[in-house]
């Protein structure tokens, strides 16, 4: 379960690390147990990771679904997703209509106002077109299912809050290009800006080719500390797009103390870079990943870069051959699971090893992503 709700900084962040530790052991020792003593029934259901084990333990779950809310961990555990909402089934896999989405599709459900617990009819792929754009208070529940989300920029969650996705196997997006998508009943978004906008935090941008911004290349609110190094900055036609930096909604009297450089980068078509704060090394020490190239070899480093390819190619195609007993995606997709549909199978270690990198990642966007890039 992703729980994508971070509102602010945690008063205690250490406790919840530690929280989490406990309860991840916990579940471990007691899936330890379960392989001891194979013929006891009281953990047969547990899995050793401690959301799983908070609702599959209860043979009757999908009469209560929406107690998966409670079963967070972590600095999201108090999102409420949909609860509280009305159950939407999702009965249609397309995504013809970004901009007026058919009911029944889950793109209808997800732009909707209220809270709304999102189940599914049946084993889906859902091929989207556009990006997904979510409205507040959802919860994606892909249990008992066999659902995949691919393509079309994937899902974007942006000023909302309370989103819960559980379940759910989301892999080969794509750029979804210029276009207009709801993201409300009553709103269209223009999806125009793709560059990173840094909020907080340290943030060292080294070794990329920026090309072709609308607004800016790299943005930033809240006093980030940004260490642009060894970068190539293409900057449009459009003479009043040529400034690589934009500091959002903050006034010059503010940011000239932020501390922004450009160190090695080469600047192109007229793209300009403006500095501020102190340039003293010790100021971007904390800014620092790896031991940055010289700009002159950028297309040397980034010559594998970028998506794996177009929607219609093969690259990293998913292939399992038969798939017995599930849903139909067609034959000769690309985008099959390494799975068999339905309930597939997953070892005690991988489920860990699984546990382990989603709940690295969300520590990561909480204690790093104090700079989260929009």
């Amino acid at each position: 379960m992703l729980n994508l709700t971070l509102p602010g900084q945690h008063p205690n962040p250490e406790s919840v690390v530690h929280e989490v530790q406990r309860k991840v052991n916990v579940s471990i020792a007691r899936r330890q147990m379960q392989e001891l003593y194979q013929s006891d029934e009281q953990f047969t259901c547990l899995t050793g990771n401690p959301i799983d084990d908070c609702w599959k333990c209860d043979s009757n779950w999908h009469t209560n679904r929406q107690r998966l809310a409670d079963c967070g961990i972590g600095f999201g555990q108090y999102a409420l997703g949909g609860k509280g909402g009305q159950i939407y089934v999702v009965t249609d896999s397309s995504d013809h209509d970004p901009v007026n989405p058919a009911p029944g599709t889950l793109r209808y459900a997800v732009i909707q106002v209220e809270p709304l617990w999102i189940v599914f009819s049946t084993n889906m792929l859902i091929k989207l077109n556009q990006e997904l754009i979510f409205n507040s208070y959802k919860t994606l529940d892909g249990r008992g299912a066999n659902v995949h989300i691919v393509g079309g920029g994937c899902i974007t969650l942006q000023y909302i809050t309370n989103v819960i996705i559980h379940n759910i196997h989301i892999h080969h997006c794509v750029q979804s290009g210029d276009t207009n998508v709801r993201s409300s009943p009553t709103h269209l978004r223009k999806l125009v800006q793709r560059m990173p906008r840094c909020r907080r935090g340290y943030i060292h941008v080294v070794n990329n080719d920026f090309t072709q911004w609308e607004m800016y290349a790299i943005g930033g609110s809240g006093n980030p500390t940004i260490n642009s190094q060894g970068n190539r900055y293409t900057a449009p036609s459009d003479r009043n797009a040529k400034e690589v930096t934009k500091r959002v909604e903050t006034s010059e009297e503010e940011w000239r103390g932020w501390n922004w450089r450009s160190e090695g980068d080469i600047l192109v078509n007229g793209a300009f870079f403006i500095a501020s704060g102190e340039g003293v090394e010790v100021k971007y020490e904390k800014a620092y990943s790896v031991e940055p190239k010289s700009a002159v070899l950028i297309d040397q480093l980034t010559i594998h870069a970028g998506v794996l390819g177009s929607r219609d190619n093969n690259l990293g195609k998913w292939s399992t051959g038969s798939n017995a007993g599930g849903s139909d995606f067609g034959s000769g997709d690309d985008l099959w699971d390494d799975m068999s549909a339905g309930r597939p199978r997953t070892s005690f270690t991988s489920a860990l090893f699984s546990l382990i990198i989603a709940l690295s990642s969300l520590l990561f966007l909480y204690q790093s992503l104090t700079s989260a890039l929009l």
